[in-house]
């Protein structure tokens, strides 16, 4: 099994597998615009342009799961674009935890537990990388930079 058997919701609703990023590295990143860490989103577009040349894709799924994305996907999206010129892609509002959680991210967390050990997502921005085969590679704490990330990244392109 690997990432490329499900399907999700993009920010504007349509269904889409996940095999259409065959082939490319990922790094999958549960989001939120009302959050400490929102800034991040500038430092993952900043690395989706210097790598997306090379076959690499950053995959923002936001949730509301900590109280910080309360907005509809319409409104994520204009901020992303309008706050931080996010152009990677984005994805309807998910859950990442609890009996709701999404089958995305019940098989990343099953894959890449972390630290906790129920594999439980602590916050938002924890970020998952995914080589080019779809495996996951690698959990990243909500903390961790793109400088953390990217050596790591490097590697796998």
């Amino acid at each position: 099994m690997n990432i490329y058997q499900f399907t999700v919701r993009t920010i504007d609703g349509e269904q889409q597998s996940l095999a259409v990023y065959r082939n490319k590295v990922l790094l999958i990143v549960n989001v939120a615009s009302h959050c400490g860490l929102t800034p991040q989103y500038g430092d993952l577009e900043s690395l989706y342009r210097r790598y997306k040349d090379r076959g690499f894709v950053v995959l923002g799924f936001p949730s509301n799961q900590f109280n910080q994305e309360p907005d509809d996907e319409a409104t994520i999206k204009s901020f992303c674009a309008r706050t931080y010129a996010v152009t990677f892609p984005l994805f309807a509002k998910v859950e990442v935890n609890g009996p709701n959680t999404h089958p995305l991210f019940a098989y990343l967390k099953a894959q890449q537990p972390g630290l906790s050990p129920d594999g439980e997502i602590k916050w938002n921005f924890t970020k998952f990388l995914v080589n080019r085969n779809g495996t996951v590679v690698r959990r990243y704490a909500p903390t961790d930079t793109v400088g953390a990330i990217e050596r790591e990244l490097v590697e796998l392109l």
